[in-house]
């Protein structure tokens, strides 16, 4: 066993020699015939092109398919870095499309407000709101304007579709609107077309109720509701909104303004008839005179 090693070692040692010696000389010749420049010689390398380079596509599969595959991570790369930016700039364009919502919402009520039609016999004001109540039990907002803009407590207020509420409490520079939802509040209605009358009572809910209805069966939903003008509490003809059914059956108003986006009241200057304290003003001079005279002549009499 020993002899066959020592004489596979002495046999190999000369082979690698002898190979490494015939691959040298193959190189050498290939490097000097592709450098030798001599047409016969060129002619040469172009059938030893033509036979030997087809042969060996398969030899580069592997480094062509390695070259697609770095040159489609490139391009992947460049694909996700489009799609972070494009997605950058959507989140960008949504926040531009919220803030043109906001504004297109903000001039759809102001313009409301400029094109509403009222009784001409009516003037306004308008006023920022300030803040609300914060409270589930009082539905309120606090405007802008007050005591120096001559607002007076129970004046109507809307946004630029429907009723909103009536003044409760004047400062000097800010005055408290309580809201139709409010439980405080209670507002005579028409019912239209049938004209029926009823009271929109406030339940801290954003459907109010319809309560004291003269017919139920003459109402519908759908049907129109506005202020009715009993007891000068607001004007006659305010548009309140519509008359809805809960799931219980009760009739409720779904309300025309808007109470989620208010921004902008408009407050009507309704100066209402004063109150008679005195008969004896009410009368002519004429009858005035009459019927001092007559007062004097039974006290004669008497």
């Amino acid at each position: 066993m020993a002899n066959n090693r020592s004489n596979n070692q002495d046999y190999t040692g000369p082979l690698r020699q002898l190979l490494l010696v015939v691959v040298s000389l193959v190189l050498i010749a290939i490097f000097l015939v592709w450098r030798i420049d001599n047409p016969r010689v060129e002619r040469f390398r172009a059938q030893v092109t033509d036979r030997i380079v087809p042969n060996f596509d398969w030899a580069m599969a592997p480094v062509t398919g390695t070259i697609n595959l770095f040159r489609d991570y490139q391009s992947y790369q460049r694909i996700a870095a489009q799609n972070q930016e494009l997605r950058r700039e959507l989140r960008k364009m949504q926040s531009w499309k919220e803030a043109a919502l906001q504004l297109e919402q903000e001039n759809a009520r102001l313009l409301d407000l400029n094109n509403v039609r009222l009784d001409p016999r009516l003037t306004f004001i308008t006023g920022v709101v300030l803040a609300d109540s914060g409270s589930p039990f009082r539905q309120s907002v606090l405007l802008n304007v007050g005591a120096r803009d001559g607002l007076i407590d129970g004046w109507a207020t809307m946004d630029g579709i429907g009723l909103v509420g009536r003044i409760s409490g004047v400062a000097q520079n800010t005055s408290r609107v309580i809201l139709l939802t409010d439980a405080s509040s209670r507002i005579p209605a028409t019912i239209q077309p049938s004209g029926q009358r009823a009271i929109i009572a406030g339940d801290n809910s954003a459907a109010p109720p319809l309560d004291f209805i003269e017919n139920p069966d003459l109402v519908r939903p759908g049907d129109r509701v506005v202020s009715s003008g009993d007891g000068g509490v607001f004007p006659a003809g305010l548009v309140i909104g519509q008359v809805a059914a809960d799931p219980g059956g009760r009739l409720r108003v779904r309300l025309a303004a808007d109470y989620e986006r208010l921004k902008f009241l408009r407050v009507l200057r309704s100066y209402t008839a004063e109150p008679v304290t005195d008969a004896a003003h009410v009368l002519t001079p004429d009858l005035a005179a009459s019927a001092a005279g007559e007062s004097a002549d039974s006290t004669r009499d008497e």
